[in-house]
């Protein structure tokens, strides 16, 4: 506590700038309830009264985009990453971020080549020639500059602005603070885990102010997308790049959003749109590693209906359990059957209540809405706003990897449908939803859970004596207590009585296996039709253990299912 309250002290001169700036866009009453004003006033920056005028023209959301705007690059980035969160925020707040102005004015040439030949340690004509003055782009965080190599070869090298890391370090801080008080200060906002949410910010942005780690970004989206001809990821020199810049290769085509162009030069907007769609379809549920803003101006379109997927420093990992729930929706609402994704709104929830029964029929409606339709009127943007606002009424605060998968699709689905006013996105989605189930429930894939299900049994097996010691000595010293909750009980008591039958069950499936391996080997006795009656009876207790073998996976395949 100590060290964050000399954190906020050090960083009291930005602080008093972030109250002004939200203060002068009529935000002040957020500032009083934060008791941001009186920490100032007992720290000696109070604020003055003509520093708090207000203006009620304009919408509330309206008036803290445009803070975020004027408070630059960390506080466009969080207004970037709320407008994903709708989960968090109404959709006219997520709306509105949407349309933060992320281009601002370039940092003068003379002080961006001292960050380059800092970079590089030596003269930046040591390395390239033709390096231009002016910006090809100038964003929040970095500005792009073309230039050649000195064997010909054309790189756009990526800068960071001067001094950005100092500003956004400090932002972190006093943000990671404001979660906070705001935790302490308003019970009804910690359903909403502000510091985690401010946490998984800080982290993010982190990452992209890295930009040696776009760089790795690059080279994996490259291994990922190698047996692909049709989508080019640029080459990175990794030599020449650095936390503070990286160096590409620059690639010769046409913008995504130049529409009369791509007709020029004969190329197939349709096609485009669905190869596009297709090569993020498969970085989200095939590798796990997408891109988390394909939009129109991430792209290049080349001869032969070729794209280039750039700026690559934005990205969403979405572990194989996380893409196996996404497909259990999708599947779910198309087999009509809540279950799968009542099941995964509640782990999406995590230890946090909810009402299961209200969620349960919220759910039911939402799959009844939309099992009705025809395939092609299915929007996947209508779909995932529809589980966004069902979150959002039960206070399930989504994992960020989701948010960002939801964006992701949902920009997707609008710029193909800007290229091809017929495309559907669910089209492209259901072979990879079909190829990942059919996947999962293969004989090897099951052979493989079955295996691994095992091992995790034995090993929980083994440490329970452990365990359960360790318990006994707990209990002995500072008591025991348990906590239940009775709503959830039953279910959890029907799932362990199905998981101790199939124990039970394949337990003597075993014992039947090795007892009828031995009465096979008795040849003398009796005989029935010719065959000695052991080997008779061998038989029986194979088919009995074949027969219990295949209850065990059905009813193993059913319940994954659920």
């Amino acid at each position: 506590m100590r060290k964050a309250a000399a954190g906020v002290v050090r960083d009291l001169p930005r602080l008093h700038e972030i109250t002004v700036v939200l203060m002068r866009h009529g935000l002040g009453d957020l500032l009083r309830r934060l008791g941001i004003g009186s920490f100032l006033e007992r720290a000696g920056a109070m604020l003055r009264p003509g520093e708090a005028a207000q203006s009620t023209r304009l919408a509330p959301q309206k008036r803290l985009r445009q803070a975020f705007e004027e408070l630059g690059p960390s506080f466009i980035k969080l207004g970037q990453m709320l407008s994903t969160r709708e989960d968090l925020l109404p959709p006219e707040w997520t709306e509105e971020l949407t349309r933060l102005h992320t281009d601002v004015a370039p940092v003068p040439f003379e002080a961006l080549l001292a960050v380059v030949e800092d970079a590089l340690g030596q003269p930046a004509s040591e390395v390239f020639v033709d390096l231009q003055r002016e910006p090809i782009g100038s964003a929040s965080i970095a500005q792009v500059h073309r230039a050649r190599l000195h064997d010909g070869r054309g790189v756009v090298l990526k800068v960071r602005r001067p001094g950005i890391q100092a500003t956004i370090e400090a932002d972190m801080r006093l943000l990671g603070h404001l979660a906070r008080v705001i935790e302490n200060e308003m019970p009804e906002a910690r359903r909403y885990h502000p510091t985690r949410v401010v946490e998984e910010f800080r982290r993010s942005l982190m990452r992209e102010l890295d930009l040696a780690n776009e760089g790795r970004n690059i080279e994996r989206f490259a291994r990922n997308f190698r047996d692909e001809p049709h989508v080019l990821i640029p080459q990175v020199f990794m030599e020449w790049t650095s936390s503070a810049m990286n160096v590409q290769e620059h690639i010769d085509g046409f913008g995504g959003e130049d529409h009369a162009a791509l007709a020029r030069a004969g190329l197939d907007p349709k096609l485009l749109a669905h190869r596009g769609a297709e090569a993020v379809l498969k970085m989200i549920l095939v590798d796990g590693f997408f891109q988390a803003d394909p939009h129109p101006g991430n792209v290049i379109y080349l001869p032969g209906n070729r794209l280039a997927i750039i700026d690559l420093g934005m990205t969403g990992r979405l572990s194989t359990t996380r893409r196996n729930q996404v497909i259990d929706v999708v599947s779910g609402i198309a087999r009509r059957d809540h279950e799968p994704i009542l099941e995964v709104l509640l782990d999406w929830a995590g230890g946090d209540p909810v009402d299961e029964e209200r969620l349960a029929a919220d759910v039911d409606e939402l799959v009844t809405d939309f099992a009705d339709l025809p395939l092609k009127e299915i929007r996947v943007g209508a779909l995932l706003g529809r589980v966004t606002g069902i979150v959002r009424d039960h206070g399930i605060v989504l994992p960020t990897d989701l948010t960002l998968m939801f964006k992701a699709l949902i920009t997707l689905e609008g710029s193909a449908r800007k290229y091809d006013p017929e495309f559907r996105l669910v089209d492209r989605l259901k072979p990879f939803v079909d190829r990942a189930l059919a996947e999962r429930y293969s004989p090897a894939e099951v052979g493989r859970r079955g295996s691994a299900g095992l091992a995790h049994l034995v090993a929980m097996l083994a440490s329970m004596p452990r365990g359960l010691t360790r318990l006994v000595k707990d209990a002995r010293r500072n008591g025991l207590r348990i906590d239940l909750d009775l709503k959830r009980l039953d279910n959890f008591g029907r799932r362990l009585d199905r998981t101790i039958d199939r124990i039970t069950l394949g337990i003597m499936t075993a014992s039947v296996v090795i007892g009828s391996s031995i009465v096979m080997t008795v040849t003398s006795g009796p005989q029935l039709f010719g065959i000695p009656i052991f080997t008779v009876l061998g038989g029986l207790g194979f088919l009995m253990a074949f027969v219990n073998s295949v209850w065990i996976i059905v009813s193993i395949w059913r319940s994954s299912r659920h």
